[in-house]
């Protein structure tokens, strides 16, 4: 079994090798780990990768060949406390869904919350009121109502939530992806304006040439600074929530921009632009910068590009506070005008299936604020945000 997890982790991009996988099995041999799950996914994280960038392809396979295991050679593992809750997990028909009303409106979603926190004392399972889990109740766990706020759930189930109590922790997209960016980088070669700056340090045969030949055959070598894609380029990346749902395409532009562009930053951000985004998703809590910042740092040239899927609830574009991870001073929408202010060069890239995107409020929201420069992220809607980019030297 072990042999087939580790030729799964090399197919999958994981860099391991048989010196890593022998320190596996001597942990093994050591009793390191003694029927777990949890703890044989930490050993053989540990033992077979050895850079964190393959953290997510790790999971990725581990999750894959491992799924439905419960137990280690006849050895039942302990199943944690909040596993045990989700057997209680809420599973509506579309026809009970419909029967669901929301509280109706921003306002009274978050003075009812408020209310509840005040008045409720013990634990509710089940039920349309109370803050509890496997119920109809707009507030909670596990359960389904159509505009609610998610307290103590690990992961979205109908991405109907308008706030989400808890801290959630996100993955960098892996940049060295090159499955299919081929035509990617076909299509970002658009957007292209050559210069020659910096220091002379490549050789200019047709001058060396033309300069020797003058010189009655004497070498005479000409240098001349690289000739480089001179476009400047901001990226602006949503992660986390539906957008899990787009990592490889992600990746994939990601990995192609590094490559194509030589002035190039990127940020991420969740949901929709506000005062604050950040570089790596393991530091978002405590190493953040202020979009403020980014604004005053980057001149009005560059061309700005953010990639989302635009599908949220509408508050968190339109409402002070709508955010669905923290209460933001000023709605999304304020931030956004903001950057279109300074870079009027700026698109958005959306993976969502285009002929969808009519049916969400948040993206006609998100469309019209970018004056319709909106692109789907495939190799055609790539091609024309370049095309529109490129016009706009």
């Amino acid at each position: 079994m072990l042999i087939e997890f580790f030729l799964k982790l090399k197919d999958g991009g994981v860099p391991v090798s048989i010196k890593e996988f022998l320190m596996l099995l001597q942990g093994f041999e050591k009793q390191v780990i003694f029927g777990s799950v949890e703890d044989f996914y930490y050993l053989s994280r540990t033992c077979l990768v050895k850079d964190e960038k393959y953290f997510d392809r790790f999971d990725r396979v581990f999750s894959a060949y491992f799924k439905g295991i419960i137990d280690v050679e006849g050895i039942a593992a302990q199943i944690p406390e909040e596993w045990l809750r989700k057997l209680a997990e809420r599973h509506l028909t579309e026809e009970e869904k419909k029967l669901v009303e929301s509280l109706g409106g921003w306002e009274k979603l978050m003075e009812t919350l408020k209310k509840r926190l005040e008045e409720q004392k013990g634990r509710h399972q089940g039920g349309s009121k109370w803050i509890g889990t496997a119920g109809t109740s707009p507030f909670g766990a596990y359960g389904y109502n159509p505009e609610g706020v998610r307290i103590g759930q690990q992961e979205s189930r109908h991405r109907r939530a308008v706030k989400v109590w808890d801290q959630r922790e996100y993955k960098n997209l892996d940049d060295s992806v090159e499955l299919g960016t081929r035509n990617l980088k076909v299509a970002l070669r658009k957007l292209r304006k050559f210069a020659r700056t910096g220091s002379p340090d490549e050789l200019d045969m047709e001058d060396t040439i033309r300069s020797t030949a003058k010189n009655a055959g004497w070498l005479d070598l000409k240098m001349v600074p690289e000739r480089h894609n001179a476009v400047k380029v901001l990226l602006f990346f949503d992660i986390g929530g539906s957008m899990d749902d787009h990592i490889r395409v992600c990746e994939q532009l990601f990995s192609a921009t590094r490559t194509e562009f030589k002035h190039m930053e990127y940020f991420y951000f969740h949901n929709f632009l506000y005062e604050r985004v950040w570089k790596d998703n393991r530091r978002r809590h405590n190493e953040r910068i202020a979009t403020i910042d980014i604004l005053h740092k980057y001149a009005h040239d560059y061309k700005v590009i953010f990639i989302g899927d635009a599908t949220m609830s509408p508050y968190e574009i339109t409402y002070p506070g709508g955010s669905v991870e923290h209460t933001n001073e000023e709605p999304g929408a304020v931030w956004m005008q903001r950057v279109l202010d300074i870079y009027p060069n700026t698109i958005w890239l959306n993976p969502q299936n285009e002929s969808l995107w009519d049916y969400h409020e948040s993206i006609r929201i998100t469309r019209d604020i970018m004056s319709h420069r909106m692109f789907p992220l495939t190799l055609d809607g790539l091609d024309r945000g370049m095309r529109l980019l490129s016009k706009a030297h």
